[in-house]
């Protein structure tokens, strides 16, 4: 769909009229439809954007509040014209998205380009066939007049001659007439060719110059922002010995070549004096005894060998402070534009010392949601409760800049609670690439939580989208309710220069499979011109008929609130939603956000509950992260050699997989049967309720666990 509308530009020019085309999940707008040749203003992907309608001719795209459109129809039925081509073309790409992890790539190339090249493409194809028709028509009369002068040469008769030398005539003129076509096709493919072969080496160049601009300009930014860091720090005064650190007081960074690389392809790989700058006087060189060395000093480390003695009860409530070390951002940043995360080659300074699987496990911080909900007798009112549940899961987020360590194939997390809070779970990395980690949690209370979550991330300078794809799974053991919903889009902004801040966008549906019950979360992405509070989420809990029975309003960070909706008679005679101010008197808060531990901004602003669970315990799988020996270095500040640790372990994970490849190999070349990698303790199946192939937890662990029989685990660290 392409067409004029209004685009508010500032509150000098107000809105302004600009020719917008929307085509494969792509929205752009031009100044005029000339300008659709060679200048888009501006491109934003559906994939990730929300479409809000605001009244009857204005509507807002916005994408994670990195770009937002605020843009005006010039009637109520153009701008619903609009809207519903948006939200098909919404559906299509996220539907493409999840098909495929390389979607988005495309983004650079602005879609008047591509039109302009399938035109262009068309015309030379035709021109092609011009060509090809003259030269059968200029072979054809060939031939005819080949045929008519022979018969010329064999005439006698005088009177015969003139007949058929005016016939040779008519011949040889159709030939010329052919022949000239022919000839005015080829100048014209030819002049079209030269055309648009100048057009494209000029698009090129000035795309090429652009792209130098750029990274310029980012690394200057980036320099100017590193040394206003460095003058900051040089004029506070910091205290001698803080609580965790280790080493001088100097800045620390990472040693050695390649300490920081996840494991991947080879190709994929970077050199480390091109990703982290270091000062020389901490340069730690590591020989393969020291590496493997470091493993096994770890579990006699002496912050953490009282809690060999602790009780299992007893959690702890605080961690190793963490150290301020200084980074190069902009050496690691320029080389990863469109790539994904988790082939970026970060070290452990951007990390958190938790896992993914330990942050998909956070999702249980606010359980009692869950254990309230199992005693609702009325679908709807639970309904309201496993919403709630769904917004605290990001709660952790809002502060939370950090990256999670990307887990090795086949490790493992569990959480037992079941004595203090009645429930215990289980996370498994059942895939590497792309990274998916399968989770399975029970409660006594009445509930199961399933959910296999593959991330897929794309930096693309200025921010970072991070989207989880996967269905989540929420059964109450007494009613048989089957709950399933999605995660939205997190944006993580000012990745090069400023403050980092993290944003959700997008909508939820959360939809009971056994009575038709839903719920629609709408997560509003932050914006300059919206009045309204920051991290805003609103919603509303239909039945099977689309009849609203609940409001919820709050914000994802803080709390959420439920409204009883009462039906009263509007002017008509007809139903009329109740109005908020009337709903007070039902309003009941459904969840509210834990305060934070004391001196959380040291800890990396962990939860409570984040603060525990890389707490060592006794009889876990050895996969488990909190034997992670990298993560574990980190955690007690010790980065440098745990950078050197990331680098072993991947290492190990890669020769794993280059042997499992040479397996499949050789037992194709011999025709034998060959499993590829299979999950421990989940099984990949069709799931019966949303028809996806995903891993459901198969049984087994805690029996094994409490056998302490761990033959059947994998040799990850």
């Amino acid at each position: 769909r392409e067409g004029w509308l209004f685009k508010w530009t500032n509150y000098i020019k107000g809105y302004q009229r600009r020719w917008f085309v929307l085509s494969n999940g792509l929205l752009s707008y031009y100044r005029s439809k000339a300008e659709m040749r060679h200048t888009c203003r501006g491109t934003i992907n559906l994939a990730t954007a929300n479409i809000t309608v605001e009244d009857s001719c204005n509507f807002i795209i916005s994408n994670g509040g990195a770009q937002t459109y605020h843009l005006k129809a010039s009637s109520e039925v153009e701008r619903q014209r609009w809207v519903t081509a948006l939200e098909l073309a919404k559906a299509k790409a996220v539907k493409m998205l999840a098909e495929s992890d390389e979607s988005g790539d495309e983004e650079s190339v602005s879609q008047t380009d591509k039109t302009e090249l399938q035109n262009t493409l068309r015309t030379l194809s035709s021109k092609v066939e011009d060509l090809s028709t003259c030269n059968d028509l200029i072979a054809k009369h060939g031939t005819a007049l080949q045929r008519s002068l022979s018969e010329l040469e064999s005439l006698r008769l005088p009177a015969e001659s003139n007949e058929k030398i005016k016939q040779v005539n008519e011949r040889a003129t159709l030939f010329r007439i052919t022949s000239n076509a022919m000839i005015n096709a080829c100048r014209d493919f030819l002049m079209l060719a030269q055309t648009h072969s100048k057009k494209w080496q000029k698009s090129l160049q000035y795309e090429r110059d652009q792209r130098i601009r750029l990274e310029e300009t980012l690394e200057q930014l980036a320099k100017q922002h590193n040394h206003l860091e460095r003058a900051f720090r040089g004029a506070t005064v910091l205290p001698a010995n803080t609580p965790g650190s280790t080493g001088s007081g100097k800045d620390q960074c990472c040693s050695g070549k390649g300490d920081m690389s996840d494991e991947d392809d080879e190709n994929e790989f970077f050199d480390a004096p091109e990703i982290i700058t270091m000062p020389e006087n901490l340069g730690h060189k590591r020989t393969g005894s020291n590496i493997s060395g470091a493993s096994s000093d770890i579990s006699l480390d002496e912050q953490y060998k009282h809690q060999l003695e602790e009780t299992k009860k007893e959690k702890r409530t605080r961690i190793p402070y963490k150290p301020n070390y200084s980074l190069n951002l902009w050496s690691i940043m320029k080389n990863c534009i469109g790539k994904e995360l988790s082939k970026i080659p970060m070290p452990v300074n951007f990390n958190e010392p938790l896992s993914m699987l330990q942050r998909l496990t956070e999702d249980l911080e606010y359980h009692e949601l869950l254990d309230r909900a199992a005693k609702c007798e009325n679908s709807l009112e639970q309904l309201c409760y496993v919403a709630a549940f769904t917004v605290s899961s990001y709660s952790t987020t809002v502060f939370r800049t950090s990256k999670p360590f990307n887990p090795l194939l086949g490790e493992t997390f569990e959480l037992d609670r079941l004595e203090e809070n009645g429930y215990r779970s289980l996370c498994e990395q059942v895939s590497h690439h792309p990274p998916a980690a399968a989770h399975h949690a029970e409660s006594k209370n009445g509930w199961t939580l399933r959910q296999e979550i593959k991330i897929t991330s794309k930096f693309r300078g200025k921010y970072l989208s991070i989207m989880p794809l996967g269905s989540i799974h929420c059964i109450f053991h007494a009613t048989g309710h089957h709950y399933t919903w999605k995660k939205v889009t997190t944006t993580v902004h000012n990745i090069i220069v400023g403050k980092l801040w993290i944003d959700q966008s997008g909508e939820i549906d959360i939809v009971n499979h056994k009575t038709g019950d839903k719920c629609n979360l709408k997560f509003v992405p932050y914006s300059y011109f919206s009045r309204d509070v920051a991290r805003k989420v609103t919603g509303e809990v239909t039945d099977p008929s689309g009849k609203v029975h609940f409001a919820l309003l709050g914000t994802w960070d803080e709390k959420m609130d439920c409204f009883k909706v009462q039906p009263v008679i509007g002017e008509n005679g007809g139903d009329a939603r109740q109005r908020g101010h009337e709903a007070e008197e039902s309003r009941v808060m459904l969840w509210k956000r834990n305060p934070l531990p004391k001196n959380a901004e040291n800890m990396y602003y962990f939860s409570e509950l984040a603060l525990t669970l890389n707490a060592w315990e006794s009889g876990t799988a050895p996969t488990d992260s909190r034997l992670r020996p990298d993560q574990r270095l980190m955690e007690n500040g010790r980065w440098d050699e745990a950078n050197a640790e990331k680098q072993r372990l991947e290492e190990k994970q890669r020769l794993s997989r280059k042997k499992r490849e040479a397996e499949a190999m050789k037992a194709t070349e011999d025709g034998t049967p060959y499993d590829p990698y299979k999950a421990l303790w989940f099984e990949r199946k069709k799931d019966p309720v949303t028809k996806e192939l995903t891993h459901i937890y198969r049984g087994g662990y805690w029996e094994c666990k409490e056998k302490q029989d761990w033959t059947s685990c994998p040799d990850i660290f």
